[in-house]
């Protein structure tokens, strides 16, 4: 079970493989964090082991926050139906966590050292998205032509077309994307089918099948959702932060 805006240095495929070679009945990712109220919370034994847990508790008893990652055995279909909402009015995964504990089943706590982003708001993608790019291993596998320069930590991926441009790393351009007469600044990821061109984009997160034509001011500190329009018109402003959805057309003035 991976809680989707959960961002962890390494992957899940290293714990996968842990679990499965393990006799446990369940395994959870703890993160030392300096906010423990605003998440679930662990309180280890001396051993390790898992004494309780806490959904989002006023006075922390512990910084070992839950992650959102979680490995089970069939036990976790008899927690959750054993269990009843708390005082929120929810069923809590960390009850039905706590549940396999008192049952004595063997729940290991995994306390991860790297990074991990719980990305709620568009600033924590940003984030996300820099430590996954200088994480990345460069490749050029796209076309670049003679008038372009490509930094030595930018991945260019199948397809992709950069034209008289310049891209800064890390960063990465997706499959069959066109970068035309314009700059790709650090940190920045644009995915499959998208087209910049005449403009400038630093910082930012673009999905696939979206375009940004013509834009005479910088967009950085950005996302960018799928299927998104980005033009110019002839009005100002100068300066622009955009966080926008799938499908989204923007005429910047």
């Amino acid at each position: 079970m991976f809680l989707g805006d959960n961002v962890i240095r390494g992957g899940i495929s290293p714990l996968i493989r842990q679990f499965a070679e393990s006799d446990w009945n369940s395994q959870i990712v703890l993160k030392r964090v300096p906010n423990p109220e605003q998440f679930g919370v662990a309180v280890l034994n001396g051993d390790g082991s898992i004494l309780r847990l806490i959904e989002k508790p006023e006075e922390p008893p512990s910084d070992l926050a839950l992650v959102g990652i979680y490995m089970f055995d069939r036990n976790i279909r008899q927690a959750v139906d054993a269990i009843r909402p708390s005082s929120r009015g929810e069923l809590e995964i960390t009850d039905a966590i706590q549940w396999l504990v008192d049952q004595g089943l063997r729940v290991h706590a995994y306390v991860h050292d790297g990074w991990w982003i719980d990305t709620g708001k568009p600033m924590d993608m940003l984030a996300a998205n820099d430590h996954v790019l200088e994480e990345l291993a460069p490749r050029l596998e796209g076309q670049v032509d003679e008038q372009s320069v490509v930094g030595r930590r930018v991945t260019i991926q199948p397809g992709a077309e950069i034209v008289h441009s310049e891209i800064r790393g890390p960063s990465i351009i997706g499959e069959n994307t066109r970068i035309v007469n314009s700059y790709i600044g650090p940190y920045t990821s644009i995915y499959h089918d998208c087209e910049v061109i005449n403009s400038e984009i630093e910082h930012s997160i673009m999905l696939e099948h979206s375009q940004v034509h013509d834009v005479n001011v910088r967009i950085q500190d950005s996302l960018i959702g799928r299927n998104a329009f980005v033009t110019r018109s002839d009005r100002k402003p100068k300066s622009i932060n955009l966080n926008l959805g799938d499908h989204s057309r923007i005429d910047l003035l």
